[in-house]
């Protein structure tokens, strides 16, 4: 039998506030309790009883209070059964530890305890790979696949990191608190990577059903906007924010009614969200000139370009170009590169771009998505080469896990079936 309407609209309304939650009750119980792997644990637990118990018996008056107190009960039966397989003394002294609170968590901000999260799992400990695959992992809710895709790296590679990386926050005693200025100032560029990919992952799911996970983008603003009330001067997080907002604008015309997916040169500019625009232009105009140009100010003013045009024929498409050309040189990747091979096709034509996709060939990064073979197929497409168009669009097809992706891609090289 299937769920109603109802029970659906149910099932995503809890789903969303678990992971809306899932950051704040980790970093109050670790602040509390310390041991962030066991911590983690235990909430994936609190999550679970959740996900079961509330469909039928309704979302409590306080569910955070609630997912806090059933992961620390796990966590202390946790510790209660190693004392008891290691034979060590419980009782009082187990108690005392267990229910012991800093007096600095009464009443503290539980947003303060999310960016507090954020910047242990950029402890300098770690690698900054490492960094952001526990972040994405802890405060994300990203699956390792999913993080290994963002990565461009096999999912047992990635699984591999974010032990080693529990394991390392372990070794290192790293206290739950916010690092001084200048500590924080280092990780503040691995906090500001972490909150972009798990955006880029909830605008583009890189597996699944649905093409977006708006729960993620959502969560990936909100948390930018606090790190941005937290460090109002800093240039990169206003750009940020920037980019963020001038690009989820464009969210509501992404996908048609059945779900299938509508490229940025078909999508229906009056869908997209004007507040939202008009809100990232005031950041990044207000922010030009203030602060050093960085990667997310440049991106931003990217976005910023395709949402001023009235329509996609009157995209400003060479100074975009610019943009990525600085991009370029400020802080050069494979996705960079192709970005800019898309730009340099619209300003030179299609074979200016297929030449620059070509550097990207032995770039074994690329390997594990499908975005340069697509990028290949539509370049292909409008150079007037449909059979090797459709060869590209088929194997991109194959290279992707986001089933709106392969409708599409398929549908693409359906359409240059030989006659």
């Amino acid at each position: 039998m299937r769920a109603g309407p109802a029970e659906l609209s149910t099932e995503v309304r809890i789903e969303d506030l678990l992971r809306e939650l899932a950051p704040q009750v980790l970093g109050t119980l670790v602040r509390r309790r310390g041991q962030f792997d066991a911590c983690e644990d235990a909430v994936q637990e609190a999550l679970l009883a959740a996900a079961t118990q509330w469909p039928a018996a309704g979302i409590p008056d306080r569910p955070r209070s609630w997912l806090l107190t059933v992961a620390d009960r796990s966590l202390v039966d946790q510790w209660r059964a190693e004392s008891s397989r290691r034979r060590r003394e419980t009782g009082a002294a187990l108690d005392r530890v267990s229910y012991w609170v800093p007096p600095d968590a009464i009443g503290a901000d539980q947003d303060d305890d999310t960016l507090t999260l954020l910047f242990l799992c950029c402890h300098p400990a770690l690698s900054p790979p490492s960094q952001l695959a526990l972040t994405l992992r802890a405060v994300g809710g990203l699956t390792t696949a999913e993080i290994a895709a963002a990565f461009l790296v096999p999912e047992a590679t990635m699984a591999k990191r974010i032990s080693r990386a529990k394991q390392s926050i372990k070794d290192a005693g790293a206290r739950f608190a916010l690092p001084p200025q200048p500590e924080r100032t280092e990780r503040l560029g691995v906090v500001l990577h972490v909150l972009y990919l798990m955006f880029t992952e909830g605008y583009t799911s890189s597996s699944g059903p649905g093409l977006q996970r708006t729960e993620l983008t959502a969560e990936a603003i909100r948390l930018t906007r606090l790190l941005h009330r937290l460090l109002p001067g800093e240039g990169e997080v206003t750009g940020l924010l920037s980019l963020m907002l001038l690009t989820d604008a464009r969210q509501a015309a992404r996908t048609s009614r059945d779900g299938s997916l509508v490229p940025l040169a078909e999508q229906r500019r009056d869908l997209w969200d004007v507040a939202a625009i008009s809100e990232g232009l005031a950041l990044l105009h207000d922010n030009l000139g203030t602060a050093p140009i960085g990667p997310y100010q440049v991106q931003a003013a990217i976005a910023a370009l395709h949402d001023e045009a009235p329509t996609a024929e009157e995209t400003d498409w060479p100074q975009i170009l610019v943009l990525y050309e600085v991009l370029t040189r400020i802080a050069p990747s494979p996705l960079v590169t192709l970005s800019s091979a898309v730009a340099l096709a619209m300003v030179h034509g299609p074979r200016a771009g297929l030449a620059r996709l070509a550097t990207l060939d032995a770039d074994e990064r690329m390997a594990h998505t499908h975005r340069l073979e697509a990028v290949r197929a539509h370049l292909l497409e409008r150079a007037g080469e449909p059979a090797a168009a459709r060869e590209c669009y088929l194997r991109a097809a194959r290279l992707t896990a986001s089933v709106p992706e392969q409708r599409y891609l398929a549908l693409r090289a359906a359409r240059l079936r030989p006659e």
